[in-house]
Formats: structure tokens, sequence, C-alpha cells
């Protein structure tokens, strides 16, 4: 069916289109009959694991994007996610970068966007992961700082941002890559990484204390790093014993894009960025020795796709762009064909 509903749908602005995918989706979990529903409609096999000392029923996750202030995470459950990465939350609401913002490249399978972390802050969002959770489902959030915010006193976002979510999330990311804050990749720099991990470790531990139990912080990176740069951030991670890493953010690069957007500024994701990230997977347990669990996010839009990342070394794998090109039956047909 989606493959008949999406010329309608790529008939929208994007950004219009995925703000009223989102308000369906949250309608649809707010409504236990047609939750139902469609957790019958998009059913797929068990394949539970355990990752970073959490079970998921599924490898298959949602990345972080796609739900920005957690309107939409229940709904979004039923569709089969063994786990949904909400965010990018910032402590204080953010308008985020100036619109268009967000661009399909249908001739690549792609998208990029500069949206910039926009949001409605993390006391908004906290308030929509209280309550009810759907059964099974391992609920991450993905935490950012602010624009305004100066590198230096980065950690102080992330700070909070850590004790706001440790009573509600399963796991929490920190991101460091994306490309549309001013700055911001430059945390993942060695020195300034080690700062700022340093911190946070701290205060995981101090959590975990207080919640009497795990609560797993990853970090994710950018694929543009260099080897050198991506082995620098590995041996932090790995000193300051954080539980897993997310391979990878967006890229700023455009080997091989054929669509007339291929040059708006920003992140690009999807199909054009599946090898590069597959590769940094491998790369990442190479150089660890399997000793950090990987998340292998960029250009799943298949199951093929899937599997390559797990065969690389990843324990779990994220869709976004995929979503969108093939539609809500994508996470079925990788479970069944893993």
């Amino acid at each position: 069916m989606y493959h008949f509903l999406r010329p309608l749908i790529f008939r929208l602005d994007p950004e219009q289109a995925h703000a009223l995918t989102i308000q369906l989706l949250r309608l649809a979990g707010r409504a236990p009959g047609v939750t139902t529903l469609l957790e019958a409609m998009f059913q797929a096999p068990s394949r539970p694991l355990e990752a970073f000392g959490l079970n998921f029923k599924n490898p298959v996750g949602l990345a972080a994007g796609y739900d920005k202030d957690g309107l939409a995470w229940r709904g979004l459950a039923a569709l089969g996610f063994g786990h949904v990465e909400v965010g990018t939350v910032t402590p204080q609401s953010q308008p985020g970068n100036p619109r268009p913002r967000l661009f399909r490249l249908p001739e690549d399978g792609a998208l990029i966007n500069r949206m910039g972390f926009p949001g409605r802050g993390a006391a908004f969002v906290a308030r929509r992961l209280r309550g009810p959770r759907p059964p099974g489902l391992v609920l991450g959030v993905n935490l950012g700082k602010n624009q305004s915010t100066p590198l230096e006193n980065a950690a102080a976002d992330y700070l909070h941002l850590m004790r706001a979510f440790a009573p509600l999330a399963d796991y929490l990311v920190v991101n460091v890559s994306s490309p549309n804050t001013v700055g911001l990749r430059r945390l993942q720099a060695r020195e300034a990484l080690h700062a700022l991990l340093a911190q946070l470790k701290e205060e995981q531990r101090a959590l975990e204390a207080k919640k009497s139990g795990r609560l797993p912080v990853l970090v994710k990176l950018s694929p543009d790093l260099s080897e050198k740069e991506l082995e620098d951030a590995l041996e932090v991670m790995l000193e300051v014993e954080m539980d897993g890493v997310i391979a990878a953010n967006t890229t700023v690069g455009r080997d091989g894009l054929t669509s007339t957007r291929a040059n708006e500024a920003g992140g690009l994701s999807g199909e054009p960025l599946g090898r590069r990230s597959t590769e940094m997977v491998k790369q990442i347990n190479c150089f660890t020795g399997g000793h950090l669990p990987v998340i292998g996010a960029g250009g799943v839009m298949s199951a093929a796709d899937a599997r390559e990342k797990l065969a690389a070394g990843a324990v779990l794998v994220q869709v976004y762009t995929g979503l969108i090109y093939r539609g809500p039956a994508l996470v079925k047909e990788i479970l069944r064909n893993l």
C-alpha cells in the first residue's frame, strides 16, 4: 500500500509530511484499538538478544531524529521496532535552523537535513515519556547541547539531560556528531571528548546507584572522522568505559550523488551512507576487539543492508531514511529475512 501512497506523500513539503506522519502516529499510540490493529499488521518474528546489559526483542530500532519530541514513540512501537530512540533533545526549547531544512533526494534514496536540533526541550519530552510503556520496547533518548551553549559549557547541558531522563529511559546517547550545530563535532576530538565523557561517566555511576539498575550511555560518532580521529575517539571511550557507540550520524560528504539537491548544506542520510557506516562498524570492532558494542545506523534500506551491518559486527541496527522511502513494513521485512 505504501508504494501507492508514497507519490502523494512526496508531493508535500518534506517537513510538513513528516509532521503529519508524527501526528498520525501520536494519535495511533493513544488509541488502543488502532495500536492493536497496527501490531497485527506489522507483526514480525521475535529475535531476542542482549546488548549493553539490556534485553531487546529484536535487533531493529528507530534512529534518533524521527521523533524529536517524543510525540509518537508509542505508535512507532506498534510497527515492530525492538527499540525506539527519541530526540535529539536539548535542555531548552529552540527553533533550529531556518526553513527549508529538509530535502528528499529520491534519485539517490537519500535525505539531506540541516535541522539544527529543533525541539520543545527536555521538560516537554520528559512529560511525553511518562506513563505506560509498550510491552518489550527498549526506549533510548538522544542528548544534545543547545545551539547557544558554548562548547566549553557543553558538559552542563549533557549532565542536565542525563539527570532529566535517567528515570525515564533505558539507555542514553551522547550526540557529539551532528553537522548541523556549529562546532558540535569538535567535541569528538580526543581531549575534548575525554573531558566531556569523564564527567558524564561519573554522573552515570551516581545515577545508576540511585536507580539501582543499569543506565547504559552510548556515544554517536560522525562518519566523516578520519581513521586516526576515529581511533582517538574509541580509545577515549574504552578508557572512560562507555557502554557502546552508534555508527554513524549523517555525513557532509556528497560522493556519487545524482540529485539536483546534492549541494544543499546539511547532513546526508540514506543509501549513499550505507557503505561508509558499515565500514565504520568493521573498523570499530577491529580496533576495540569487539569490546565496545556497536549500533549500525546509516543506509539501512532493506533486509540485506541490515544483514551486512550485523555481519560487520553491529549488535543492533537502526533505520530512519529507509522508513521514509520503504514505508512502515520495513521493520517486518527486515526481521523476516534476517
